[in-house]
């Protein structure tokens, strides 16, 4: 890992954690693909001094979402429809609990490392593995996960017509502040 020694304190302030979401279903024409930003979150890269690996831990607040951007449609979305959606993915979809990440190994790999960890959302926790492409001071890396998964039920409207793709990706891009 190339990243310097020490406690990386991560957040919004450092770069961008987002969501994105894919439409389906018959009437996928009319919904839209789309780009949801987590506003509150906190991570911590913990490296310590060869040989020992580092350790990687997130915080994401569930409420903190906003949509961004909304790909294709019928019509572009409004700050109603923004609200409207951002109201459904916490009654409906996040339940308002916590997200989390909690790394167990961190292996390099060519150009990064891969972060296996535990993910909890929606008060399930469950295994999974990311890469992370790391350079001096940034890390980037995205994730798709199988919302079912976690107990998620992708959302439907239109009498099921329109639906959001079990699968959904996570992007995180962030510029590393010094350690301390």
């Amino acid at each position: 890992m190339l990243l310097a020694a020490g406690s990386h304190r991560l957040g919004p302030d450092s770069g961008s954690l987002l969501v994105k979401t894919y439409r389906g279903g018959v009437a996928a024409r009319a919904g839209h693909d789309l780009v949801i930003e987590v506003t509150r979150w906190e991570a911590t890269v913990e490296v310590a001094p060869d040989p020992a690996e580092p350790a990687i831990e997130l915080h994401a607040d569930p409420k903190s979402l906003e949509v961004r951007a909304g790909v294709g449609g019928a019509k572009p979305l409004t700050d109603r429809d923004r609200g409207e959606i951002r109201k459904t993915i916490d009654a409906k979809v996040l339940r308002g609990q916590p997200i989390g990440f909690r790394s167990t190994a961190v292996r390099p790999v060519d150009g990064g490392v891969v972060a296996d960890g535990e993910l909890t959302i929606v008060g399930t926790t469950r295994p999974v593995s990311v890469r992370l492409d790391v350079a001096m001071d940034r890390i980037a890396g995205t994730i798709a996960l199988t919302q079912s998964e976690w107990g998620i039920e992708p959302y439907r409207g239109l009498m099921g017509a329109l639906k959001v793709r079990d699968e959904v990706e996570v992007v995180i891009d962030v510029r590393l502040p010094a350690a301390t």
